[in-house]
């Protein structure tokens, strides 16, 4: 099991205690030190079964400024994800073929 994690987001910090309470073995990848590449992040997203534009985190300023008009493709928008991950919505738990968003931090039961 992996966790795309922010340790500054209460959502990610409360998603993550879930799975250690378990006692999961996971891993756990802070996704703004360390961003999934473009396929890396594809595959996610397919395993969550959502659109690009639904993994964007649409009030950041950066969103703002840069791409809310922009109507960009599918891999257009993972490569702005992948070039800005502070714009990946969070937490993302991943388990094999799944994966879910941490909101709220008890989507990631379904993985466990």
């Amino acid at each position: 099991m992996k966790i795309y994690h922010n340790p500054r987001c209460r959502k990610s910090r409360e998603t993550l205690a879930i799975i250690e309470k378990k006692g999961v073995d996971v891993e756990v990848i802070e996704y703004l030190k360390t961003p999934p590449s473009v396929s890396e992040l594809t595959a996610i997203i397919k395993k969550l079964g959502i659109e690009a534009t639904d993994l964007l985190r649409k009030g950041e300023a950066i969103y703002k400024e840069k791409f809310k008009a922009k109507d960009l493709s599918e891999k257009e928008w993972v490569e702005v994800m992948v070039k800005h991950p502070k714009l990946i919505e969070r937490p993302i738990v991943v388990k094999g073929n799944k994966a879910v968003l941490g909101r709220p931090p008890e989507n990631v039961k379904s993985l466990l």
